[in-house]
């Protein structure tokens, strides 16, 4: 039996983690066996930019912290080495380590947790898919400014026409 300090130790780390799975929007469970150290960096690093918290977790705690934060069903997913990524954007954490997976060949998605419901693997893939704000915000924008920029190209041709037909006068 554990010591007083040691199960405080980890009671503390299993609340840590409920707060974390809570604040989510996204979590995505990953089995990372078989990168390279400069393979794990560079994931690493592209996680972080976008801001996407990643850690290798025990899948002890996090089951614990998964019910005490009311996700049920976590459980089938816990199984072997586990890194939980966790971000307030859903689609974020998503397509980065299904890009990382993709590129890497070793990196494989377990399943995650939307909006405090149990997903698998083929919903965090489609989630991957969904392009990221910056590009939706473009693409609607793009789509705003399309009929102003052929109002102008047609005012344009008209004022053209018009000065042509001045000019032969």
């Amino acid at each position: 039996m554990p010591s007083k300090k040691i199960l405080q130790v980890k009671e503390a780390e299993v609340s840590a983690i409920a707060e974390e799975l809570k604040g989510a929007t996204t979590v995505v469970l990953v089995d990372a066996r078989g990168i390279t150290v400069d393979q794990d960096t560079e994931m690493r690093v592209a996680l972080r930019k976008a801001g996407v918290k990643y850690k290798v977790r025990k899948n002890t705690l996090t089951s614990l912290a998964a019910k005490q934060a009311g996700i049920e069903g976590l459980d089938k997913y816990l199984v072997g080495p586990t890194a939980v990524a966790t971000t307030s954007s859903y689609s974020d954490a998503a397509r980065i380590l299904s890009q990382m997976s993709k590129k890497f060949g070793k990196l494989t998605i377990k399943g995650g947790v939307l909006d405090n419901e149990v997903v698998g693997p083929e919903v965090v893939d489609t989630l991957a898919k969904i392009p990221s704000k910056e590009v939706l915000i473009s693409m609607v924008l793009g789509g705003f400014n399309a009929p102003i920029t052929k109002l102008a190209v047609a005012l344009n041709a008209i004022a053209e026409k018009k000065a042509e037909a001045e000019a032969q006068a």
